[in-house]
């Protein structure tokens, strides 16, 4: 396939599921102007290596492989760390409201990303791929690139946590079920 059919396939592609990225993105670091940087740098990378992901039946997948490496390379830089200090808790009031099919009921939305920015960073991650992206124990655990009853644990301690951060008691006028 000659240069320009391949630009215009990943295009195409990209233009389709850059939403889908860029939320995937936001729930893993919980900030939308670093859900954005993170999309820009898994989508870099997924144009370097377009020739080898279009052979893939799951191209959705290898993005999402891809996404997922970058943020955990990020979390282990000298850089996230120290920024991470500083910005505890998420993005700012600056940051751009999501769009309305993101989030049904603003409130709980809220609630859910701060539980969510309180897990530790492998435990947010299987939380995102197992229950936001729907994916396997087993697909979770290649996208993560570790074993299946390493995920297993990790999603029954996030959703231990999960419970334990959303007591009914904390949020006011709101139900939470077990």
């Amino acid at each position: 396939m000659a240069k320009p059919d391949r630009d215009a396939e990943f295009t195409e592609y990209v233009s389709a599921r850059q939403a889908w990225l860029r939320r995937v993105a936001f729930l893993l670091c919980g900030d939308w102007h670093r859900a954005d940087d993170l999309m820009q740098s898994a989508v870099t990378k997924l144009y370097t290596q377009w020739h080898r992901a279009r052979r893939f039946d799951n191209v959705d997948g290898y993005a999402r492989r891809i996404l997922v490496n970058t943020f955990l390379a990020e979390q282990r830089s000298g850089w996230a760390k120290w920024t991470m200090l500083y910005r505890f808790g998420g993005g700012s009031a600056a940051d751009p409201e999501p769009d309305p099919a993101a989030t049904v009921d603003l409130e709980l939305g809220l609630v859910v990303k701060t539980a969510l920015a309180r897990l530790s960073l492998r435990q947010r991650v299987t939380v995102v791929l197992r229950f936001y992206c729907d994916l396997s124990v087993e697909q979770t655990a290649e996208a993560m690139g570790c074993s299946a009853g390493t995920v297993k644990s990790q999603s029954a301690r996030a959703l231990a946590n999960l419970r334990n951060l959303l007591e009914p008691n904390l949020i006011p006028d709101m139900e939470v079920t077990r």
